[in-house]
């Protein structure tokens, strides 16, 4: 079993950056998949970007070049890099560990991002 917590979140202004990021404990960190998922108020909680246990990334098209989701399995730590936010990314961001080989799924308690000026 694994235990994720997010920090980073906070307020920025239209065009700002943030960097979250997620630390696990608990169990192996390699062993997983790790993503970042967000959740407006109303609204499914949606895929923003994944990483492979070996570094393969995966984003949401419409993020492709804002973010950047990258991991540090020494410090078991996964980060998202969000540049140039705009307010309709006001979200919880919540941090997703899918263990290879089971499959089972774990998520943080999620850190909230709020773009406005």
């Amino acid at each position: 079993q694994v235990q994720l917590v997010e920090s980073g979140g906070g307020l920025v202004q239209p065009g700002g950056s943030l960097r979250l990021s997620c630390a696990a404990s608990g169990s192996i960190f390699s062993i997983y998949t790790m993503a970042w998922y967000r959740q407006a108020p109303g609204n499914q909680r949606d895929l923003v970007a994944s990483i492979t246990s070996g570094g393969s990334t995966n984003y949401r098209d419409s993020l492709k070049g804002r973010f950047t989701i990258s991991r540090d399995n020494a410090k078991a730590t996964v980060f998202l890099q969000m540049n140039s936010l705009v307010p309709e990314e006001t979200a919880v961001y919540y941090c997703r560990a899918n263990h290879l080989i089971t499959q089972r799924v774990y998520w943080g308690q999620g850190t909230q991002v709020t773009v406005s000026s």
